[in-house]
């Protein structure tokens, strides 16, 4: 797989994969296009997650925050195979209230990324003909940090967003899903 390229070993990972009547070609770009914006879960998963830095600003005085909710826009697309997948990354310490994020302007940027104390994310979405326009969409998430103090630091807070991030991963997965399947029609 093509996440194999950018994260080959790792200390977490969650997988979730759907079957959809839809093309595979179809699956893949409405995945790549998918935006959490319009869905209530989501976005309140999102807003419990930022509330710290939230509050952070507001006891600094920085009452109006220009900083967009967490999306798929903080990510950086890595690579595609195709109509088979995507790749996409983040770098820095996602534990952190502000998520901690480094910018990345390529794949070049997120392989070179070397920072002590920091951790590289790929995400990625596959999708796998099962024939009779039947496609298996799946998505994974690999992290790996790049060394113990980060792997101290990431540990706990994976095990708390991880049952969040699964079911926010699920829920894209059904709208993706539902989506390609409307549109193929």
């Amino acid at each position: 797989m093509l996440i194999d390229k950018y994260v080959p070993s790792f200390q977490f990972r969650e997988r979730h994969m759907l079957e959809v009547n839809a093309q595979a070609s179809d699956v893949l770009q409405t995945a790549i296009n998918y935006q959490p914006d319009n869905d209530p879960i989501i976005r309140a998963a999102i807003a419990i997650r930022e509330f710290p830095d939230k509050l952070i600003d507001r006891i600094k005085g920085n009452s109006l925050s220009t900083k967009h909710p967490f999306s798929l826009r903080n990510f950086t697309l890595l690579d595609r195979l195709e109509d088979r997948e995507v790749v996409f990354g983040l770098a820095g310490c996602f534990w952190q209230a502000d998520y901690g994020q480094v910018p990345l302007q390529d794949s070049e940027d997120f392989v070179r990324f070397n920072a002590h104390g920091a951790a590289r994310l790929a995400l990625n979405f596959s999708v796998e003909c099962l024939g009779n326009n039947r496609t298996r969409l799946a998505t994974e998430t690999r992290v790996y940090c790049l060394d113990v103090d980060a792997k101290r630091k990431f540990t706990p807070y994976w095990y708390l967003i991880r049952p969040v991030s699964g079911l926010i991963r699920r829920k894209m997965l059904a709208t993706i899903g539902h989506t390609a399947t409307v549109s193929g029609r």
